[in-house]
């Protein structure tokens, strides 16, 4: 298999600092702050990296699930929303909430919410996600 990368390079202290961070050899680069990670300022952070590699391997292993049984979707799209909390107060992930809604002909929505719960535990993010408290899956079929 071969080996993902990523990199980040933080400089100063944590509220007057910046950093700028690397996916893959170039394929995004961009910055973060205190701000962008405690607040709402400009740039990235690494939660919003976290949950966007969530969503897409969630994505794909739904997509591998439905179509291994025969059921290929014309497309599977997902959110990931990671709700960061202080780190004095318990796991600082608390939750991640994956919103789903798939094209899948053939299917009704309570086999495509199935399908979704199993996606959810066994995509390999899920899995490396695994100390977070709380994963919650909201699976939306639409026509």
């Amino acid at each position: 298999m071969p080996t993902r990368n990523g990199s980040g390079e933080w400089k100063g202290d944590l509220k007057g600092g910046s950093g700028q961070l690397e996916v893959g050899d170039g394929v995004f680069e961009g910055p973060y702050s205190a701000k962008s990670r405690f607040e709402e300022g400009d740039g990235t952070n690494p939660e919003e990296l976290i949950a966007a590699a969530h969503a897409a391997c969630f994505s794909m292993a739904l997509s591998n699930m439905l179509s291994t049984d025969g059921h290929v979707p014309d497309s599977v799209r997902t959110r990931a929303e990671l709700e960061l909390r202080s780190p004095d107060t318990g796991p600082p992930i608390r939750k991640i909430t994956l919103r789903t809604e798939g094209r899948v002909p053939g299917i009704d929505a309570s086999t495509f919410a199935d399908y979704a719960e199993r996606a959810k535990t066994d995509c390999p993010v899920s899995v490396a996600l695994a100390a977070v408290p709380e994963m919650a899956v909201e699976a939306e079929l639409l026509s």
